[in-house]
């Protein structure tokens, strides 16, 4: 069985460079899946940046949807994946079959919130098979539900879609981290304790 880990956090709170962190630590060799589409130059220079800062002697994998077939086929290697990041494979997942980007209206017309059974059982395989093979398994995400409800059902689907599978990912992890202002924090453990105190009473 395999160990299982999750990091969540805002934009830029420093996930990315602790996961990244945590990987080296094992002194094992790394595998890293990137999830992003390249659709404009704003994004390339965020994918640029991020292969830039890690070592060149990790393994990169460019895959935006099929997480479950690439981690099946990574599945006896001795060594550690690292998935950055979880949302934007939820995106290329709720976006599936669109070839080019789209105006908001024309995405609007389209019922994504009944694509979130599809995904979330997509991604209760994939958070199944995270723990079961053999590599170590680092998955990075983002929380994205905190601020104010989203004005497009596009954007409120996708919030929604995230937060469901984050919680069924961190069910499934070893251990949870949440990374505020560059200090992780590990969240599982403490967290099952006062649930687990709360159900008692």
């Amino acid at each position: 069985m395999s160990q299982f880990t999750l990091i969540t956090g805002g934009a830029r709170s420093g996930k990315s460079q602790f996961a990244e962190l945590l990987a080296a630590s094992t002194k094992r060799p790394v595998i890293y899946i990137a999830t992003a589409q390249v659709w404009d130059d704003e994004m390339a220079r965020r994918v640029r940046k991020h292969q830039e800062q890690r070592p060149s002697t990790w393994r990169l994998i460019e895959e935006p949807q099929n997480i479950r077939e690439t981690l099946l086929q990574l599945k006896d290697e001795d060594g550690v994946i690292l998935l950055d990041c979880v949302t934007l494979w939820l995106s290329n997942l709720l976006l599936q079959g669109q070839t080019k980007p789209t105006s908001t209206s024309e995405l609007n017309q389209v019922k994504f919130s009944d694509l979130e059974p599809q995904i979330a059982a997509e991604v209760d395989e994939v958070a199944r098979l995270a723990r079961e093979i053999k590599p170590q398994v680092i998955f990075v995400t983002n929380e994205i539900g905190q601020g104010i409800v989203p004005e497009y059902p596009l954007s409120r689907a996708y919030r929604d879609v995230v937060g469901r599978c984050n919680r069924i990912l961190a069910q499934s992890a070893n251990e949870v981290y949440l990374v505020v202002a560059g200090f992780p924090m590990e969240i599982k453990h403490t967290g099952e304790q006062l649930l687990s105190s709360l159900r008692e009473e």
